[in-house]
């Protein structure tokens, strides 16, 4: 028997890889985006609640109606612009789903779609799935800057879309109010249409704004946002998210989700709604990943690593260069085994595995998981 591989060149994904790593050697897992301390208990309490009282049956295909109604109220609360919880907002299986379902609606084959790399490791595999096109425009550490003028130059009439990601992931960079009127100016009066990834909207740091496309109505028109309750509640296990868009894409955008996951784990959808209701449960987040990235980041001082710019996210990255000159991903290895902490080799966000010497920490841990890693990381 033969296969024709639709994804001949990818294999298993680099957080796959380093998280067993970590495992084989017992090293402390600062690799994968999850949290290792407990979820809020009154949370759980809401799903065993629901649970009991017999909401363990299918959910509306678009989700539960009163968790998009809150989420319409949070959109609102935080960025002034409204979405319709009938036919503009869809709950769906984490936002990675949500990435998947957005572009399958749309690209059709030789589409080309235009991501910024580094870039969350879903893009352009998905994109190739679809038989898209991805047309990569690599940024550079330590500011990872987007130049538009080699954006623009990219763009024709088979470009069908961009992808953004702010905050970034892994960089932690954020977009400026400058880089959205580049972005307007580049699709203006265009077909193209735009997805942007917002998982890490409430993770903002130093001061700074999170710019959701949904400020701007010219690109709230033709985007697709996406966001995930797995990074703003600690529930990555949970698989839950959503997607935001006006009617007319959402309605494409329904019409393959009813068929991927049709709909979300109902019980869970009843408590987080519940949950976010108080606003606190998610306005405070900021201040309670500030803390933690001030804390790691400080601890890192006393190491040879040199740290990057976080705006962003839940993770630090660090460039390499006064400890070896070996590949990212063979020092990601090294650390691991030899030293008992597991990184993600920056070199994996890139299409053409481009290698700038950088590792990308996760701080979403305990506080003494964070100071056992460093006082590792300090021996090499």
């Amino acid at each position: 028997m033969h296969l024709n591989s639709k994804l001949p060149n990818t294999g298993t994904t680099i957080f796959t890889v380093m998280s067993q790593l970590a495992n084989q050697y017992n090293a402390i897992n600062l690799s994968q985006g999850f949290p290792d301390y407990d979820v809020s208990p009154d949370l759980i309490s809401l799903v065993n609640k629901y649970m009991l009282e017999g909401h363990n049956q299918y959910a509306p295909m678009a989700g539960l109606m009163a968790l998009r109604e809150i989420i319409a109220y949070k959109q609102d609360l935080l960025h002034k612009s409204a979405y319709h919880p009938d036919t503009e907002i869809t709950i769906t299986a984490g936002g990675t789903q949500a990435l998947f379902t957005a572009m399958a609606c749309i690209i059709q084959t030789g589409d080309e779609v235009i991501i910024f790399e580094p870039a969350y490791d879903c893009y352009a595999p998905t994109v190739t799935l679809l038989g898209g096109v991805v047309k990569a425009v690599e940024l550079s550490p330590p500011v990872y800057k987007i130049n538009w003028q080699e954006v623009k130059e990219l763009i024709n009439p088979k470009t069908r879309m961009i992808i953004i990601n702010s905050p970034n992931n892994p960089t932690g960079i954020i977009l400026t109010d400058d880089d959205m009127k580049e972005l307007i100016a580049l699709t203006h009066d265009s077909n193209i249409l735009i997805i942007s990834d917002e998982v890490y909207e409430h993770l903002i740091y130093d001061g700074k704004e999170h710019l959701s496309v949904c400020r701007y109505p010219e690109l709230k028109e033709r985007s697709f946002i996406t966001a995930s309750f797995g990074k703003l509640l600690h529930t990555t296990g949970w698989k839950v998210g959503y997607c935001l868009a006006p009617e007319w894409l959402m309605r494409e955008f329904r019409k393959v989700h009813q068929f991927q996951v049709f709909s979300v784990n109902t019980p869970v959808q009843y408590a987080i709604a519940d949950f976010i209701s108080d606003a606190k449960n998610y306005l405070e987040l900021k201040h309670f990943f500030q803390q933690k990235k001030e804390f790691f980041s400080t601890l890192l001082l006393n190491t040879k690593f040199d740290l990057l710019s976080c705006n962003g996210s839940y993770f630090q990255s660090v460039q390499y260069s006064r400890i070896s000159d070996e590949s990212d991903t063979d020092i990601a290895k090294r650390l691991t085994k030899e030293f008992g902490v597991a990184s993600i080799p920056v070199s994996a966000f890139y299409s053409k595995g481009t290698d700038h010497r950088v590792l990308r920490f996760c701080f979403a841990k305990r506080q003494e998981t964070l100071e056992k890693a460093v006082h590792r990381l300090s021996g090499v």
